[in-house]
């Protein structure tokens, strides 16, 4: 039966296991992640969830262990059918429930010394801290370190800066509490994550057509896009080389948005030769550029204006003030060269007249009588001119704390629907793509509104569910709806009346669960054959760099492919069989990796030089000859499948049953 789990026992016991992973988290990342360590890298999982029910976020449709246990169930089923058994590790019996008895479910309200010595935290090979609260991540990771100082620590924060002293105090503390570790253990001791900025790339990126998949990480910079092939029966343009074949082709440019339970339906990562060749007719993602350092982002936009004034003063006003002037300095001039003074003084006579402080020009000359009379009418002027800037300050101020509303006439811009941790990320990253952006969001203290505030985002307050706020945000003239809360039936249900409101809008959706976004994407498709519609899991984005760190190393970044996740990671070659010793060709393993660039080490005077247009001191070549000899002191950057990635850096006594 899908989704059973034994029942706990009433005082469970330690586990009978050393080496184990220990997940802590009251959300849909810690389920993911659980599900990642256990069916893609067979590691031994312990998951630690609330036991209160309310604890989870409510885009889940069950919670704590229930939720968690028909995740487990439907992954172990769906393995068995496939593989015929559980991968790395696993039974292999056909039974659904083996699979699910290798992920230990344990409750507890806080992360406590006793929860965490009940998961088995002195014997634990690594601890992911990845509940949805700062504070509490913090308050665990600190109790993990004191426990045992040697486990590896991968946190979940928000907060950037706060995060990276966390990352410093709890290695320093490591390393005093085990003088023996060593420098890659110990900088593989403690990480910490943002799902938030991993997954916000990929989601804005879904609302632009056409857009390019971009990784900047390292110093390292990989660009890659979509190709649609030119006609019938010819392959999209590979470019350096081809990545994936997407389930879409010429005929249906939006495709089957296939994911990991999709089978053959689904797109292909990393193709060979012979699958490039034979699909024809079908997108493709392809590598454009991969370089040492890439191009500077672009400086973000915080509005249309850049002047400070413009902030307090409009641009009729600030034109005004200029012809004024203007007009004063004409006059000081014009009395200058008629009276004969000195520019200063003519200058000072003439503010004079200008506020009505100077004595009339009886008996002076007619130009001086002329000159007088214009600065009382300049004078005039600059009184409403006066008032106007001061009431326009003293408006300026006051709304200055209050959220813009969308202008009139603005059209081919972006609905961000949610304004959480994630729609707060995913704005940030629009904006500094220069994309406008207009966001819906139904809470006025949300996280996201002294954000939109800063950037001079307009923001409509209300729930998205009720007529007029999405007409309100000008979603018939927009280009996309990203549809990004944490409640999958409140995603549903706005992209549903903005498609009726735009038939061809394109939309995408943040859903958690993969049966439901596939059949929400497969009604949509039917519903609205020629609009673009994508469903993407923020958990399922961010799940693979949780799970690298837990195995003590780091991926560069992931971009979604349909549904589906592909990594690329930085690798030594040193202490991999299937990469030392063997050329470029022999390495790449087809729906597995690829290597795609070298970072050639400092020459070797006793090895002959293999890598044409690698420096004197090495550096970063992609152009590599496919019978290039990997050898131990290389760094290569790879892209890879999830299930690649475990197989090239797993931990190898972990695939053996215990």
């Amino acid at each position: 039966m899908l989704g059973h789990v034994p029942p706990l026992p009433q005082q469970p016991q330690r586990p009978p296991f050393s080496g184990h992973m220990v997940v802590c988290g009251d959300d849909a990342l810690a389920q993911r992640l659980a599900v990642e360590l256990r069916y893609v890298y067979g590691e031994r999982v312990t998951l630690v969830v609330p036991p209160e029910p309310g604890a989870a976020r409510p885009e889940l449709p069950l919670t704590g262990r229930g939720r968690a246990a028909a995740l487990f169930g439907r992954m172990s089923s769906a393995m068995n059918s496939r593989n015929g058994g559980l991968a790395h590790g696993g039974t292999g019996d056909g039974d659904t429930n083996a699979g699910v008895e290798a992920v230990r479910i344990l409750q507890a309200a806080e992360p406590s010394d006793e929860a965490l010595e009940e998961a088995g935290i002195d014997t634990a090979a690594a601890v992911a801290l990845v509940y949805d609260d700062d504070e509490r991540n913090i308050r665990a990771a600190l109790t993990a370190r004191r426990l045992n100082p040697r486990v590896r620590l991968v946190i979940r924060l928000y907060n950037r800066k706060l995060g990276q002293h966390l990352e410093t105090l709890l290695d320093q503390a490591a390393a005093v509490a085990s003088p023996g570790l060593g420098p890659a253990a110990l900088d593989a001791s403690t990480t910490v994550l943002s799902d938030a900025d991993t997954a916000a790339p990929s989601l804005a990126a879904t609302a632009l057509a056409g857009s390019t998949k971009v990784i900047r990480a390292e110093g390292l910079f990989l660009r890659a896009a979509e190709r649609t092939p030119p006609s019938d029966g010819q392959v999209a343009d590979p470019g350096l080389c081809t990545l994936a074949l997407l389930s879409s082709t010429t005929h249906d440019p939006a495709g089957t948005e296939g994911s990991d339970s999709s089978g053959a339906e689904g797109p292909q990562l990393l193709p060979d030769q012979a699958q490039v060749a034979a699909a024809t007719g079908r997108r493709t993602v392809v590598l454009e550029t991969v370089t040492q350092s890439g191009p500077a982002a672009p400086k973000p936009r915080m509005s249309g204006r850049s002047a400070p004034l413009s902030q307090f003063f409009s641009r009729r006003l600030r034109w005004s003030a200029l012809g004024v002037g203007l007009a004063v300095l004409g006059l000081a001039i014009a009395s200058s060269v008629t009276t004969g003074d000195h520019p200063l003084h003519a200058g000072y006579l003439t503010l004079l007249d200008l506020f009505a402080m100077g004595d009339p020009a009886i008996g002076e000359p007619t130009a001086r009588k002329v000159i007088q009379l214009l600065s009382g009418v300049a004078g005039l002027m600059l009184l409403p001119l006066l008032v106007a800037g001061v009431l326009e300050a003293f408006g300026s101020l006051r709304t200055a704390s209050s959220l813009r509303r969308p202008p009139r006439g603005l059209s081919g811009h972006v609905v961000l629907l949610g304004l959480g941790k994630i729609g707060t990320r995913v704005l940030v990253h629009l904006r500094e793509l220069g994309i406008p952006v207009v966001c819906v969001e139904d809470d006025p203290d949300a996280r996201g509104i002294p954000v939109a505030r800063r950037l001079h985002v307009p923001v409509v307050l209300g729930d998205v569910t009720q007529e007029g706020v999405l007409e309100a945000a000008k979603i018939e003239r927009s280009r996309g709806l990203l549809a990004l809360t944490s409640v999958d039936t409140t995603n549903l249900e706005a992209a549903l009346y903005a498609r009726s409101l735009k038939p061809d809008l394109r939309v995408t959706l943040r859903l958690f669960d993969d049966e439901f976004a596939t059949a929400v994407y497969r009604t949509l498709r039917t519903a609205h054959p020629q609009a673009l519609t994508r469903s993407r899991s923020v958990s399922h984005l961010a799940g693979p760099s949780f799970a690298v760190a837990m195995m003590g190393r780091q991926i560069l970044g992931a971009i979604p492919v349909e549904r589906k996740v592909m990594l690329f990671a930085a690798v030594e070659v040193a202490g991999h069989p299937q990469l030392e010793g063997r050329t470029v060709e022999q390495a790449f393993r087809a729906g597995a990796w690829r290597v795609l660039a070298l970072d050639v080490a400092p020459p070797d005077p006793a090895r002959p030089p293999q890598t044409p247009g690698a420096g004197p001191g090495g550096g970063l070549v992609w152009n590599l000859h496919p019978g290039y000899v990997l050898q131990p002191t290389d760094r290569v950057v790879i892209a890879a499948t999830r299930r690649g990635l475990a197989e090239l850096l797993g931990r190898r006594e972990s695939l053996t049953r215990r």
